[in-house]
């Protein structure tokens, strides 16, 4: 094996943990194909924000010292194209991505085009654009369009296209490259059955190739959120559509390690990328943890500011939460859990699924619950009311302040067959404090309180509490 490919593998699974300055948007009509030119498979790392970095092997005759190299790399950043090769440096590059009609006009400026009007066609030189301007055989200005262009092939791009400026040490028969495009990326979906208090769970990631179409590739995702250095440009091309890979094999689990501070999943074997297949790929085995059913009934004072008054009697929601317990030393609790969806399930008396909550996650390291908000309870109502609201102005310390006294009264109602408990919570921040309740509250933090009340089943429970607020 030559040098090159040696320092193509070895450098492969590191240039993961690049950052790219300048991420260009590219436009979905233009679809990578990466052919399997060579010996050493196409390597490829997904990111959650859309990145992918591409690391390829091509054949190219390279001859030592300065040369220039086309090659066709597909939707790419420009500014992200490095080598993998250390005897060999990129001079400078040209790159043109545009392949739209406004684009092909732009170099077509100064060049005579024929034009077909109806059955016949005119010829004209297009002398200006924005606007565009025409001179006519007779030496006159027009502008308008004398018909349907029709431009020579060595205008129109059907591909992007990049020029590179190399400087080499030695002769090559093969160039290592890497580089960004964007419109791809990977999120994870996961599956978690609620039997009692046990929750079974299991992932997959769900893979967006993006721009490319790729046979055969080593694929790499990476879990975290990397930096993304955003430089100003005058115009960006958007990447639109929605091309996803298509996995060569499922049998065997992704490895996982860490790379710098984020995580990294190997899948197994070699992968296809193909336009519009979804599919996903297994992260790790189902896998048993403890979960906990909780309730939760908000407060309505405001976070900052001041506080009002009224006298409406409101119903307010009573949010249903699953933690899932994950102590390390267990299956679930010694992984780290890449952001995506988490839909909950739970049988029925027949045993049939049915989901019963969805709810976002960010990226979770090991040993860490996940605190899953699953909508609002069907059994369980609250309904809220100011009783009492007192206000009066001092100058203490020589600012004058607003001190405000307010009395609530929460009714939780229980139509379900077994006894429940509610924790009504109270968030504020600044200078505020409960100075009487009918239930002991509990001080989780200084900006917030929690009243943990117990509702009997097919009854109801009054909970009253008064809190003095300073701003």
């Amino acid at each position: 094996m030559s040098d090159t490919i040696q320092q193509y593998h070895s450098l492969a699974s590191r240039t993961s943990m690049l950052a790219l300055a300048a991420v260009t948007l590219l436009t979905a009509s233009s679809v990578a194909t990466l052919s399997a030119q060579s010996s050493a498979p196409t390597s490829l790392t997904l990111y959650n924000d859309g990145r992918v970095l591409v690391r390829r092997l091509l054949p190219l005759e390279i001859r030592k010292g300065d040369s220039e190299q086309r090659v066709a790399l597909g939707p790419v950043d420009p500014a992200s194209v490095f080598t993998l090769d250390s005897t060999v440096s990129i001079i400078g590059s040209a790159y043109d991505g545009s392949m739209d009609y406004a684009s092909t006009m732009r170099r077509a400026l100064g060049r005579r085009l024929t034009f077909r009007t109806g059955k016949d066609t005119v010829s004209a030189e297009l002398v200006g654009i924005d606007p565009e301007r025409y001179k006519l055989a007779d030496g006159t200005i027009t502008f308008e369009r004398p018909g349907s262009p029709q431009f020579p092939a060595d205008l129109v791009l059907l591909e992007p296209a990049l020029r590179l400026s190399l400087s080499s040490a030695q002769a090559r028969k093969e160039l290592a490259l890497a580089y960004f495009t964007q419109g791809g990326g990977w999120y994870a979906s996961y599956q978690a059955v609620i039997t009692g208090g046990s929750v079974r769970m299991s992932g997959q990631a769900v893979v967006n190739g993006g721009l490319l179409r790729v046979k055969d590739a080593e694929l790499q995702l990476l879990a975290g959120q990397v930096n993304v250095a955003e430089v100003r440009q005058e115009s960006r091309m958007r990447a639109e559509g929605f091309m996803v890979a298509k996995a060569a094999s499922n049998e065997a689990m992704p490895s996982q390690e860490k790379v710098g501070e984020f995580h990294l999943y190997t899948l197994p074997g070699r992968a296809s990328l193909e336009p519009g297949i979804i599919t996903t790929v297994g992260l790790f085995p189902p896998a048993a943890a403890k979960v906990r059913k909780s309730f939760e009934v908000l407060g309505q004072i405001p976070y900052w500011g001041g506080l009002a008054q009224y006298g409406n009697e409101d119903e307010v929601p009573v949010n249903v939460t699953y933690t899932v317990q994950r102590p390390r030393k267990t299956d679930l609790g010694d992984r780290p859990l890449p952001a995506g969806v988490v839909r909950l399930f739970e049988p029925d008396s027949a045993g049939r699924l049915q989901l019963i909550g969805e709810a976002a996650i960010d990226h979770s390291p090991a040993g860490e619950d996940l605190r899953l908000g699953a909508g609002t309870a069907f059994d369980l109502t609250a309904k809220r009311i100011q009783t009492t609201f007192v206000t009066k102005r001092d100058s203490a310390g020589g600012t004058w302040r607003t001190i405000a006294t307010a009395d609530y009264k929460v009714t939780l109602t229980n139509a379900g067959d077994a006894a429940v408990s509610i924790d009504v919570i109270e968030q504020r921040g600044g200078e505020w404090s409960v100075i009487a309740s009918s239930v002991k509250p509990v001080k989780v933090s200084s900006t917030r309180t929690s009243f943990p009340v117990s509702v009997p089943a097919r009854g109801k429970t009054t909970l009253t509490y008064r809190v003095r607020v300073v701003w």
